[in-house]
């Protein structure tokens, strides 16, 4: 190197570069450092602006750029015009290869600064002064010029005629000088004011189609990425803007984020994606031409007639793989380059760090090779971090793209799917294609390029550590590859046992759902201790598959640790046994490959598990994709036959619900009722004809027929104005999630007259008075938050402002009772319908007598066509006719207690939405430091310090091991060096030969023939066994802290549900009322499952990661104290990275999941609505909604994948700097003759994988952030639910209550503090044996009596005596096994009847027989099988009716003295009721029996009534002589029942 700057310079060997020559800088040194250099920074960060994107207006940009390109173009002539004199005039200045080296290098640069800013002045950046940096550096080479004109002026030849070159290059240097003046000054020349910027801002913005055409894009939407410079591009800086407002915490809603880059787009990308999809299509649909053209067979194979069918058969046979290949194929294995060249240069660093160990072991070396080496190091590291992060970015948006293509087609597929082949999916299943088989697909394309690079750089490490230690490396890889099936082997009982856990947990889930929904009952029997042990029974069967699968896991974690330890030591004993020396390059280096050995290993069994997922998710989605299209060209007949009055016609139709192949396959006696027939049905234009036929007769079947939803099997078709569609209402409506007036409108324009005639004529103007937000109230999914009625009605009014010709109502008068019903039938049916064409199904007769036309159906067929005289008393004949009406007029009340129940909902929200917004608050911010203590508290302090301290002595043993080693070595190098100081000279070092090409051709053992030192055999073997003593005990303490940790994890599982269940049981049942059960439900299954299984798993990595960072610290400052000035400064800024990046990356992750719900939403309620989705002609519409909703998601979704990015390539350049500056201060140390190479050596082999712990401590710290809420939100259950008293203060005897007396004295109660008394001051006296009704009108307090004397809601004042017993001073669980209820709604819990009638086991079988004889139900007991059969979930298997009787079954067995019944009326048939009421009353007839009637005649034989009115008691009297006094509320109450 000396040499080659000599030359150039034309100076000594001993001082190639002096910077001070006779008084002057020196030449030389001027040239090379102050201009060449400058000029090639400045020619780098031009070429960085040359990929500039043009922007889209055609604006000119302003004056100044124009000046700063032609002063470039100057400046580039200029500068090859100065080396002309200079090859001239040879040596006056300096040598000629110096100045043309200075000159071209100028020369280039300016040329590629010119171009770069060109473009720039085309893009966006034409409306500013460009990037600031681009002006900054062309000043960066003026002091060179400055000096070089001082010199000039000094020696005096400036402008000496007798050196004629010497002078024009003076000339040419001040011109130069005055350009690039030129130049800045056209840089502060004032450009464009700021609004003239915003406007051409604007209108570039809108040039692009960022969404749907018509709407535009507000100006603050940064589009992402698109326009920046290389620079930007490489190091995110474009993400500064967002990640300051993700600090600042402004990221609240999807549009805070960046738009799309504008390839990403997803109008953009599903077109690409769709135009291969119609290529593929074509070139199949050309194959299979040619071939029915050779095999006439095939054409007629699908059991139809025709040929194969136009396109829609070649799209479905479009595979969907070979589309995404050719739409996204190309980019995708171009980046498999940057892959490859990314995994190489990961290669560079052990390699150099070997040379550079060498260098610092040999003293002999020169200098200049230590600095080529640790600028290797530098540049080799820098260089691998931006492609493997350029790399994975790019993968991610092409990800992205793949993401984007598949969810819109599988979106498209549905709506163009057949109805009848749609049917095979469960909505389920298809909405999963999009989410997780999608995601699959998506965790494919990452897969893929593993799938390659792993054997590749598993073969190169291979090769290179043979180059180390011989045929040595055999040792170590032998041992990692017998690890390979014993690492399968676990993992298979992994699977194994996680699939048991899971049916453990579902059983677990399954009962706390039951136990939940039957809450009151279980109270009411004082079940909780019962089912605390069956759910507890569950969950030890849960936790002991747990602890398998924890203690299997804490082996492989054992394995995964210890394994590059005992690899290691496998080869360097190998090493050592076959007679070679150890040195520190070799040790170092083959550790280095070892840990680049173990990745491979141990990755690659996911990667082949990804791709076989990915399979099978392609399979599935393809499966879907072969499904047949609905296809209306050969569905509908296109011309009419009989004129144009005609709206629809039918001639000898006959449709399926099931494809012809599927149906020749099923049995021959369901196909009757899958078939319709139509022989000839022709209707009118604006004519009402009216469909009736007894229920399943076929009347919707046939408004599908119409709407084109059935597979037509034969005859025509024919509807007027086919491309309009249809005003559909069907049977069970369809309310789509978003505001009252978003479902009538369904995407047409608001029009205020007719939207008003539409309320007005469905009845719906007083319902929106009542909803809280008028029409802008936002429906639940499905409609949830309306009564049955109001969805009808809300169905039809969406029908009518679409306005079509053709209008098919099934069944609208259905759920609304018969004001509204004629209402609609008036306003709407005949009045703003009246010229339209209707079809009308209804059950409710009475309202087509004004019809045009009748249809009477029955099963399939048309039985007969005409008026409505001739065909309503035939519908009257109809026996099934009379129930179903009367099952409608049933649905009346319904509706009402519907409504009630909707009301009632809508009270609550005041207490509810507190409780929902608190939750929602606790998620934001950090978690609070109380959470980890209660973890650290459930696992116990004494194990968790002895984790920490496992974990401790691990990381320490492990450096030590490492330490160890360097010392070794040192020692060895130490008495080495003065054996081979002589042989040293004559030969180069021969580690150093190691990487030359002879090393790399013959292998090592040739090379160890060279006189070195006898291998000191004692020593060798004293340094081995410390060393092998040591990795043993670092083996030994992964272990322990392994199942040490397994066992932490389980105990405080254990711990945290068992406090949680415990306290969910003692809870009060208002809790339960306010709290809806899925929050409960959640707080038992997901978020335990995140304490059970993925805290552990996250955590674990966390400490070790911690752990690992501490030792690496530790090792670098011992190895190189110096290095802690480095250290320090980046450890700040490794601090504010993390948390900028951790506020930003929380937020984004939170819009992720708030913009991907919807997706999922939007698609299972198109799927839901499908036919009316179709039949309105709005398919169009929905698919465009559906990609903004997909691009508000991919819009997060790429920003949080960039951030991450973002926070990658700061960290590798954490990680780049401090290998530099070791290896720096290695050269530095070595020159000085301080540098110990072991330890150098050591220092640099940690910091080659600081980057992956630093960014694997970020991502761990985040993740056990986001699980460690699951703790909190269980914590807030196990602190803050209120709970039932639980002391008892008074010991009752074993037969209490023995008589049967009870007093009520000025009870007052509230349900919860701020609502009005349920109960206010009530008295009286139930004597022993007698027989109390109770009566009164809804809300009048009649339950909550039941509910005082259970004590499940606190008295505010006054006393309940039993038998002269205060009930608060006995213990709840003995009040309540010593009273017997019959509650209102019957709850049976899966299990035996055994279970369901004596949970404890008390009672024998004759006790449990006898019962169930007395309550009539023993005969169906033994046909399901005995006492021990099933009863599935909820007593599925029972009739309501028969569930009412099992509970009575159970209040006999308790034989209590109290029977409180609270009677069931829709439930039991008279007869039941009448064998209910005689058991009753031959069983209780000496107890006290309080009951709580809504049917009077149950009552009327009791021997005092009770009249509750607004919580008082009104009326207390026998029956007979309150229904004889005048005016009393009880009289008034029979008289309304009669009536």
């Amino acid at each position: 190197m000396e040499n080659v700057l000599a030359s150039l310079c034309g100076t000594s060997p001993e001082d190639p570069l002096p910077v001070w020559v006779r008084g002057s800088i020196g030449h030389c040194f001027n040239q090379l450092t102050l201009n060449v250099i400058p000029h090639v920074i400045l020619a780098v960060v031009s070429a960085c602006f040359l990929g500039t994107p043009r922007s889209g207006s055609s604006v000119p940009c302003r004056p100044s750029w124009g000046w700063r390109i032609t002063t470039s173009f100057v400046l580039v002539g200029l500068f090859l015009a100065d080396t002309i004199p200079a090859a001239i005039s040879q040596q006056e200045l300096g040598p000629v290869y110096l100045e043309v080296l200075a000159n071209g290098t100028a020369a280039l640069t300016w040329l590629v600064h010119g171009f770069a800013l060109l473009m720039l002045c085309r893009s966006m950046h034409g409306f500013t002064r460009g990037p600031a940096a681009l002006a900054l550096l062309p000043l960066l080479p003026l002091p060179s010029f400055i000096i070089t004109l001082l010199w000039y002026c000094q020696s005096g030849t400036a402008w000496s005629p007798a050196q004629p070159a010497a002078s024009s290059r003076f000339a040419i240097l001040c011109l130069q000088l005055a350009s690039l003046l030129a130049y800045v000054g056209s840089y502060l020349f004032p450009t464009a004011g700021r609004q003239d910027f915003l406007s051409i801002n604007r209108s570039w913005q809108q040039d692009q189609p960022i969404s749907e055409p018509g709407i535009p894009v507000p100006v603050q939407q940064r589009v992402a990425e698109d326009g920046e410079s290389w620079l930007s591009r490489f190091f995110y800086t474009w993400m500064n803007p967002l990640m300051k407002r993700g600090y600042q915490q402004k990221l609240n809603q999807p549009q805070d984020v960046y738009v799309l880059p504008h390839q990403l787009q997803t109008a953009r990308v599903c077109g690409r994606f769709y135009s291969c999809w119609q290529k593929k299509a074509a070139l199949h649909q050309a194959e299979e031409e040619t071939v029915s053209l050779t095999s006439p067979i095939i054409a007629g194979g699908d059991g139809s007639s025709d040929a194969p069918d136009s396109p829609h058969h070649a799209q479905e046979a479009v595979r969907l793989l070979s589309v995404l290949h050719a739409a996204f194929g190309l980019r995708f294995y171009t980046l498999g380059l940057l892959k490859l060249a990314g995994s190489l240069l990961g290669f560079s660093g052990p390699l150099l760090l070997n040379l550079l160990v060498n260098f610092m072991e040999s003293r002999q070396e020169p200098l200049s090779h230590g600095v080529l080496y640790a600028l290797g190091l530098f540049a080799g590291s820098f260089l691998g971090a931006l492609l493997r992060n350029q790399f994975s970015y790019e993968m991610n948006k092409t990800a992205l793209m793949v993401r984007a293509a598949v969810i819109s087609a599988i979106y498209r597929k549905a709506l163009r799917v057949s109805s009848t082949s749609l049917a095979r999916f469960t909505v389920g299943e298809i909405v999963n294609f999009m989410s997780t088989d999608t995601d699959r697909l998506v965790h494919f394309c990452r897969s893929f390029h593993e799938l390659w690079s792993l054997p590749v750089q598993l073969a190169i490490t291979l090769y290179l550590l043979y180059l180390q230690v011989g045929v040595a490396f055999l040792g170590g890889v032998v041992l990692a590859l017998l690890l390979v099936p014993i690492n399968k082997i676990i993992a298979n009982r992994i699977m194994a046992n996680n699939e048991k856990m899971l049916k453990h947990k579902d059983t677990r889930v399954k009962l706390m759902t039951e136990f939940l929904c039957g809450i009151r009952v279980i109270k009411f029997y004082a079940w909780e201790k019962h089912f605390s042990s069956r759910t507890n029974a569950c969950r030890a069967a849960e936790l002991q598959k747990l602890r398998a699968i924890g203690y299997l896991d804490a082996l492989c974690v054992y394995m995964w640790a210890a394994l590059p330890v005992v690899v290691s030591i496998a080869i360097f004993v190998t090493y050592v046994l076959l007679g070679h020396q150890l040195t520190a390059t070799k040790v170092f280096t083959a550790l280095a490959l070892v840990g680049m050995l173990i990745l491979p290993l141990n990755g690659f069994p996911w990667v082949l598990n990804a791709i076989l997922e990915a399979k099978v998710s392609l399979d599935r989605i393809q499966q879907f994709f072969t499904l047949m299209d609905q296809d209306l060209e050969a569905y509908y007949a296109l011309d009419s036959p009989s004129g144009t009055a005609t709206a629809m016609e039918m001639q000898c139709a006959v449709f399926s619900w099931v494809p012809v192949e599927e149906e020749s396959t099923r049995q021959p006696s369901s196909t009757g009722t899958l078939q319709l027939h139509v022989e000839n049905l022709s209707v009118r234009k604006g004519m009402l004809l009216g469909v009736v036929g007894k229920v399943g007769s076929g009347k919707s079947s046939l408004l599908a027929a119409i709407t084109g939803e059935l597979i037509k099997q034969g005859g025509r078709v024919y509807v007027c104005d086919l491309e309009e569609g249809f005003g559909l209402a069907t049977q069970e409506p369809w309310i789509q999630f978003t505001t009252v007036r978003e479902n009538i409108l369904f995407g047409r324009e608001y029009d205020a007259r007719l939207y008003e005639e539409v309320l007005e004529a469905c009845a719906l103007s007083e319902d929106l008075n009542i909803l809280p937000a008028g029409d802008q109230t936002e429906v639940g999914e499905n409609g949830v938050t309306l009564s049955g009625g109001q969805k009808a009605r809300l169905a039809l009014a969406r029908a009518i402002y679409q306005e079509k010709e053709l209008y098919l109502l099934d069944d609208p008068l259905a759920a609304v009772d018969a004001d509204v019903a004629n209402h609609i039938m008036q306003k709407c049916i005949f009045g703003v319908l009246k010229h339209k064409t209707r079809i009308l199904c209804t059950h409710r007769t009475e309202f087509l007598e004004k019809a045009d036309a009748l249809l009477l159906m029955d099963n399939g067929r048309i039985v007969k066509t005409g008026t409505p005289a001739d065909i309503l008393p035939l519908v009257e004949a109809f026996p099934k006719f009379k129930d179903t009406d009367k099952g409608h007029k049933d649905k009346a009340p319904n509706e009402q207690g519907q409504e009630e129940a909707i009301k009632t909902e809508a009270e609550e929200p005041t207490q509810n939405s507190n409780l929902i917004h608190k939750e929602e608050e606790k998620k934001e911010g950090a978690v609070a430091f109380q959470v980890y203590k209660a973890y650290w508290m459930a696992m116990g302090s004494c194990l968790a310090i002895s984790i920490l301290f496992s974990l401790f002595l691990m990381q320490a043993s492990r450096n030590t091991s490492d330490w160890w080693l360097s010392y070794w070595i040192s020692s060895i190098s130490q008495t080495a060096n003065t054996s081979v100081m002589a042989c040293s000279a004559s030969l180069p070092s021969q580690e150093l030969l190691l990487f030359s090409t002879a090393g790399l051709v013959s292998p090592i053992q040739d090379l160890d023939k060279t006189p070195g030192p006898p291998n000191g055999s004692v020593d060798v073997n004293f340094y081995l066994i410390v060393y092998g003593s040591i990795a043993g005990a670092n083996s030994l303490f992964t272990i322990i802290r392994a199942f040490l940790f397994a066992y932490g994890a389980l105990r405080a599982a254990a711990v945290i549900h068992d406090r949680l269940l415990q306290r969910v049981l003692k809870a009060t049942v208002t809790f339960f009322d306010t709290t809806p059960t899925g929050r409960i439900l959640n707080r038992f299954s997901s978020d335990l499952y995140c304490v059970d299984s993925s805290l552990p798993f996250i955590l674990n990595i966390f400490l070790a990661n911690v752990y690992g960072l501490l030792g690496m610290l530790v090792i670098m400052t011992y190895g190189l104290p110096w290095i802690g000035l480095v250290l320090l400064p980046l450890a700040v800024v490794y601090f504010f990275i993390q948390r900028y990046y951790r506020f930003t990356s929380r937020e984004l992750k939170r819009l992720c999941s708030v913009t991907l719900s919807p997706i999922y939403t939007h698609f299972s309620e198109t799927l839901s609505g499908l036919s009316t989705v179709r039949a309105m002609r709005a398919t169009k519409r929905f698919e465009l909604e559906n990609q903004l909703r997909l691009e508000q998601n991919q819009r997060c979704l790429f920003a949080s994948n960039t951030v991450m990015e973002w926070l990658d390539i700061r960290l590798q350049m954490i990680g780049v700097a401090v290998v530099t500056a070791i290896a720096g201060i290695a050269i530095i140390q070595h020159q000085k003759q301080l540098g110990n190479p072991g330890l150098v050596g050591l220092a640099l082999s940690y910091a080659l994988s600081v980057t992956n712990l630093l960014s694997g401590l970020i991502a761990t710290f985040t993740h056990t952030e986001i699980m460690m809420v699951s703790v909190e939100r269980t914590e807030e259950y196990t602190t803050d639910i209120p709970m039932e008293p639980q002391d008892k203060l008074f010991q009752v005897s074993a037969d209490w209550p023995s008589e049967g007396l009870v007093e009520f004295q000025q009870v007052v109660l509230a349900y919860r503090a701020g609502l009005s008394n349920a109960l206010d001051g009530v008295s009286f006296t139930v004597y022993p044996g007698e027989k109390l009704g109770i009566v009164g009108r809804t809300g009048s307090g009649k339950s909550t009596l039941f509910l005082a004397l259970f004590r499940m809601v606190e008295l505010k004042s006054g006393r309940i005596l039993l038998d002269g017993v205060d009930s608060q001073l006995v213990g709840l669980e003995e009040l309540r096994s010593r009273l017997a209820i019959i509650p209102q709604d019957p709850f049976l819990f899966s299990g035996s009847i055994r279970e369901n009638l004596d949970p404890q086991g008390k009672r024998t079988d004759a006790e449990l027989r006898e019962v169930l004889e007395q309550c009539h139900l023993w005969d169906a007991v033994t046909q399901m099988g005995g006492l021990d059969s099933e009863l599935g979930e909820r007593g599925r298997s029972l009739s309501v009716g028969q569930r009412q009787l099992v509970c009575l079954a159970r209040a006999l067995l308790t034989q209590a003295k109290v029977l409180c019944i609270d009677e069931a009326t829709a439930s039991v048939d008279q007869r039941t009721d009448q064998l209910l009421q005689q058991t009753i009353r031959q069983r209780f007839a000496d107890k006290t029996v309080l009951t709580i009637a809504h049917r009077l005649n149950t009552i009327l034989d009791s021997d005092r009534v009770l009249v509750m009115q607004a919580g008082r008691v009104a009326e207390l009297d026998s029956p007979a002589r309150l229904s004889q006094k005048d005016g009393s509320l009880f009289q008034h109450l029979l008289h309304s029942r009669q009536l």
